[in-house]
């Protein structure tokens, strides 16, 4: 994936392509992309437990175990996308259903980084998330994951201290969310063996 995108984009080029502003309203009151995000998690679960059952109970070897983990691990990638416009919407169910689609990544942070650091910061030296004018995708790739840790961390550090919150508690949205990512692998470990636990790492 990280050499078959930028392929891609030489290729194709950049798409220019927007819906007209007096369609937007109508798009984002349209069911039909609400239950795209909706169902995507099923399907996401799925893939992850059935690719668990292959890594588990067959020989794959080297190459067939790495496929597996790439495979698997490009569906967590996208379920950061629907993530993304599940923690933009205002009912409490769908910024709870970002989480469960962040479990898979071990990405949780990106709930807070996201909307509180992104959003206030985009394009800016201090946005992690914006990429550098002339910047491979190389040079952005760990200073993105990195900065996004980070400023996630201290988002949510001040903002608990502002409310006069424990930093180490059921508050922090940063644990929290990985805690679900520790139950979620935990879960499977028990329920597949020992042998899930280094695919579900290398897969995250």
């Amino acid at each position: 994936i990280v050499a078959l995108i930028p392929l891609l984009d030489a290729v194709f080029g950049e798409d220019r392509s927007n819906p007209p502003e007096w369609a937007v309203a109508a798009l984002v009151e349209d069911r039909y992309y609400r239950w795209c995000t909706y169902l995507f998690l099923p399907l996401q679960y799925l893939g992850l437990v059935v690719a668990c059952h292959v890594v588990a109970t067959r020989e794959l070897g080297w190459f067939g175990w790495l496929g597996c983990a790439l495979t698997v691990g490009t569906v967590a990638g996208v379920a950061i996308n629907t993530a993304h416009e599940l923690g933009h919407k205002s009912a409490r169910v769908e910024r709870a259903l970002a989480r469960v689609a962040l479990a898979q990544s071990g990405y949780g942070h990106f709930y807070i980084e996201h909307n509180r650091g992104h959003h206030n910061r985009v394009a800016t030296p201090e946005d992690p998330a914006s990429s550098r004018l002339g910047e491979s995708l190389y040079e952005f790739l760990p200073r993105t994951v990195i900065g996004s840790v980070r400023s996630a961390w201290e988002l949510e550090i001040k903002g608990l201290r502002h409310r006069g919150r424990r930093v180490l508690g059921h508050h922090n949205g940063i644990l929290v969310s990985w805690s679900l990512t520790v139950a979620l692998f935990g879960t499977l470990t028990a329920v597949f063996g020992w042998k899930v636990l280094p695919f579900l790492m290398a897969q995250a």
